[in-house]
């Protein structure tokens, strides 16, 4: 009877089975031939675009990282050359104060040197005051011994301070 009714709706067994089998065949040909490649490659190129979007990521956090290397190493840089200006600038104040002491001692160094000096030509003026005096001394003194001793009086050393004076 099941022959039967497999005839009537026109199924022979023979033939289901023989397809059958060569579904199943195909199958696993096609199975083990291009599927289970093709999901292979599938997952090799699954894995590589994977690691491709990891070293991505992690050449994102690096480059982050060196950025942020980089800015600090700039502000550091920044810092030190900010340092080392005012360091100058200190410098520069100290030595500017060492030429400004340098040269007071200098300029008083001078002062003296020139105080020094006028008081030696004052002093050589003076001498040549006193010399210069003691000459006009001797000369009315001569004049005035010339003339007569007796009437020597105020008028005739005027007269031979006048005649010495007239001399020169």
């Amino acid at each position: 009877m099941e022959n039967e009714l497999l005839n009537q709706l026109g199924i022979n067994w023979k033939l289901l089975l023989s397809q059958a089998a060569n579904f199943f065949i195909l199958l696993a040909l096609l199975t083990f031939l291009v599927y289970k490649p093709v999901i292979k490659i599938i997952k090799a190129r699954s894995a590589k675009i994977k690691e491709g979007l990891d070293k991505a990521e992690e050449a994102s956090v690096r480059l982050n990282e060196v950025d942020a290397i980089g800015k600090k190493r700039i502000k550091q840089a920044e810092e030190t050359s900010i340092g080392i200006i005012n360091e100058t600038k200190q410098k520069a104040k100290i030595l500017e104060q060492e030429l400004q002491r340098r040269a007071e001692e200098k300029n008083a160094h001078m002062q003296k040197e020139l105080q020094a000096s006028f008081i030696k030509q004052q002093e050589e003026a003076k001498e040549r005051v006193l010399r210069g005096a003691a000459e006009i001394i001797k000369k009315t003194l001569v004049k005035t011994v010339e003339l007569k001793p007796e009437a020597i009086d105020e008028a005739l050393i005027k007269k031979a301070a006048s005649q010495i004076k007239d001399e020169k």
